[in-house]
């Protein structure tokens, strides 16, 4: 009997790459191998200054090949489909028959980036408020911010429109991805992506041409628009040894690809803490956004699958809060001529908060703003003597954290969603058991930890 075909599914993140091998068993698909490489591809904007957030796409493929070329040979040699996803809202701009050249490498063919621009990432803030505020209104569900596809055109378009001039294709980085493994003349997108960008209406999945033609965008660089999970195209040379001819899937949401990794049933929330933090819902079928986008709503609506849509509270205060509050820590320390670890204090501070219960302090994280409320602050309140040891204020820090992420999407909204159990996942809480006691205090529900979210293996799985 021949060996049953492997699956790939690869993650083009935001610091690194991953890639899995899906294998079909008994019980469904199992992870045969996996791998990650850190793509260390930030990169100075030459145009934006330092409110650019830039990555040098070379760098992005380099680590996508040392990835692969760890990943044995004979099972990517039975390799029959490829599902590719990666990070949201940015865009990369290329010349159509000059994206890539095919080189032979060790494993077989790989190919290397050619005319091709950086690319500037979600975290991008070259576009003002201001800026935004003068664009054209999108006929979308989802309101422009900086580091969207299309507010990044725009900004070219105002203040660098040579640069422009150079490119005739355009795309996210796994859109990219696509486009050379099947040699595609025409870029093709997912509705995900296109919906990540701007200006797209997610209701008819077609772009806002008239309105962004009135304005005198340049049209002819947006993609195509498909359905996630459909096919984009075949591979045209056996890259890392896997057959021509293998089917590559159309590129995914990074986000929607980790939540289809572990949702399996519709009663569940995902809660996501890690860098940022993300509480998930599947909305009820048949749901349809609103025609206008709501910006002082802290819930968005990311197309799923199958014409379906996930409710999202995305907050941009997560582990990166508690990072920062252990940074202060060791800046005081350091001023009062001690040295401690880092890594040290986060276990300590840990451990100092699981001995105070509970603390009357009242902490709202916010430090880094959020996508609702840019400018606003974290603050702390009820300060009382007794609350004043290192264990209440971590306590009361990672409460806050939980609190600020129910405020965007209430306890009151999940049942009334049917949700009966919420899946917790991400660094933060996985290294964290304070945090994951006040997220069992403050859901109703029964809380799972563990299961696994990886956007590699979801996209493997879309296959």
């Amino acid at each position: 009997r021949p060996a049953p075909a492997c699956v790939l599914g690869i993650d083009l993140g935001t610091t690194s790459v991953k890639a899995a091998l899906l294998v079909g068993a008994e019980r469904g698909q199992v992870v045969a191998e996996s791998c990650s490489r850190e793509t260390q591809a930030h990169t100075s904007s030459l145009e934006a200054g330092p409110q650019g957030m830039e990555q040098n796409v070379r760098r992005i493929v380099r680590a996508l090949n040392e990835c692969l070329a760890t990943l044995p040979q004979q099972q990517l040699q039975r390799v029959s489909h490829i599902g590719i996803s990666g990070q949201m809202h940015g865009i990369v701009f290329w010349k159509k028959d000059e994206g890539c050249k095919w080189t032979e490498c060790g494993t077989g063919p790989i190919f290397e980036p050619e005319e091709v621009s950086h690319l500037i990432t979600w975290q991008d803030g070259r576009c003002s408020p201001t800026f935004l505020s003068s664009l054209p209104l999108p006929q979308s569900h989802t309101s422009l911010a900086t580091g969207f596809g299309c507010a990044t055109v725009y900004w070219y378009l105002k203040n660098s429109p040579d640069f422009l001039k150079s490119y005739d294709a355009a795309g996210t980085i796994h859109d990219y991805v696509v486009a050379m493994l099947c040699d595609l003349k025409k870029p093709l997108m997912s509705v995900q992506n296109a919906a990540s960008w701007g200006y797209f209406n997610s209701r008819n999945k077609s772009w806002n041409t008239d309105i962004l033609k009135k304005s005198g965008f340049p049209v002819h660089l947006l993609p195509e628009v498909g359905d996630p999970g459909s096919i984009a195209g075949r591979t045209i040379c056996a890259w890392h040894g896997i057959p021509k001819g293998a089917k590559v899937g159309i590129a995914l949401g990074d986000f929607q690809c980790s939540v289809y990794s572990c949702l399996t049933e519709r009663t569940d929330a995902v809660l996501n803490i890690g860098t940022s933090a993300q509480l998930t819902v599947s909305m009820p079928q048949g749901f349809q956004p609103p025609e206008t986008p709501d910006p002082s709503s802290a819930v968005t609506y990311f197309p799923y699958f199958n014409g379906d849509y996930l409710a999202v509270a995305a907050s941009l205060n997560g582990g990166n809060v508690l990072a920062t509050f252990v940074d202060m820590v060791a800046r005081w320390t350091e001023e009062l001529g001690l040295q401690v670890q880092e890594s040290a204090i986060y276990t300590k501070i840990i451990k100092a908060a699981l001995t105070q219960n509970n603390s009357k302090l009242s902490v709202h994280p916010t430090i880094f703003g959020e996508r609702h409320v840019p400018e606003q602050m974290a603050s702390v309140t009820n300060i009382a003597v007794s609350d004043l040891s290192l264990g209440h204020v971590t306590r009361a820090l990672c409460r806050g954290i939980v609190e600020n992420l129910c405020s965007m999407l209430p306890v009151q909204r999940l049942m009334e969603t049917g949700v009966r159990r919420i899946l917790g996942s991400g660094s933060a809480l996985a290294r964290n058991e304070v945090l994951r006691q006040e997220v069992e205090r403050i859901f109703p529900f029964p809380v799972v930890y563990g299961k696994d979210v990886d956007a590699a293996v979801g996209a493997a799985m879309v296959m």
